[in-house]
C-alpha cells in the first residue's frame, strides 16, 4: 500500500511540474502595496484584524 502512496505523490508531483494548477489565492494582494505608501506617505490604515 505504502508503494502506491508513493507512486501517487510522484505522479501528482510531476503532473505539478509539467502542468501546474492555478491558484488564484497565491496571487491576488492582501493589502495596500508600495505604490499605495509611496503615495499616501508610508502609512496607511489597516483593519483591526490585522493590527
Amino acid at each position: 500500500m505504502a508503494y502506491w502512496n508513493l507512486i501517487s505523490r510522484y505522479s501528482v508531483a510531476l503532473r505539478e511540474f509539467v502542468a501546474p494548477t492555478y491558484r488564484p489565492e497565491r496571487h491576488y494582494m492582501r493589502g495596500p502595496g508600495p505604490a499605495f505608501a509611496r503615495r499616501n506617505g508610508g502609512a496607511f490604515d489597516t483593519p483591526a484584524t490585522f493590527r
